[in-house]
């Protein structure tokens, strides 16, 4: 099995919560439309990979808790459904533009650790998400990072 990767992943939490998730199981993340994210998805992010779910577009944005990649990439089928709310006519069945994973939620933070936290937290200040510009819905996170959010949290 390949090393365990981490990841943040955003949602803004009126389109998918933390509480969603919970209360969904297991769910497809699907809808992503941007290749870097795309190329994550599909190349990079494996079963047993952790990530930090963030709530994106609130205030305060933090880190809500965590949750496990429970299937690799595979194509997004909402691509190729007009009636979704992701259509991508040039993405088909027989040629997929656009990658999906499955995850499950893992554990809610006691303490939501918002972001402008991590940009004041040593050992975070190189986290893609405390970049400036830096918009991408899923983002690379190294293990000492991970720890740091988690130990943060209240969940680790």
């Amino acid at each position: 099995m390949a090393e365990k990767r981490y990841w943040l992943f955003k949602s803004e939490p009126n389109a998918y919560s933390y509480a969603d998730l919970q209360r969904d199981g297991v769910a497809e993340w699907d809808g992503v439309r941007n290749y870097q994210a795309r190329n994550f998805l599909r190349d990079t992010i494996q079963e047993g990979d952790g990530i930090l779910f963030y709530h994106s577009s609130v205030s305060p944005m933090a880190v809500i808790g965590t949750a496990v990649v429970v299937r690799g990439g595979y194509p997004d089928s909402t691509a190729w459904d007009p009636d979704s709310a992701h259509p991508d006519p040039q993405s088909t069945p027989d040629n997929p533009r656009w990658y999906m994973v499955d995850i499950r939620a893992d554990r809610e933070f006691e303490t939501p650790v918002t972001l402008e936290t991590i940009k004041a937290t040593p050992g975070l200040e190189k986290m893609m998400v405390a970049q400036r510009g830096a918009r991408l819905s899923i983002q690379p996170v190294t293990a000492d990072e991970w720890d740091i959010v988690v130990k943060m949290g209240g969940a680790g």
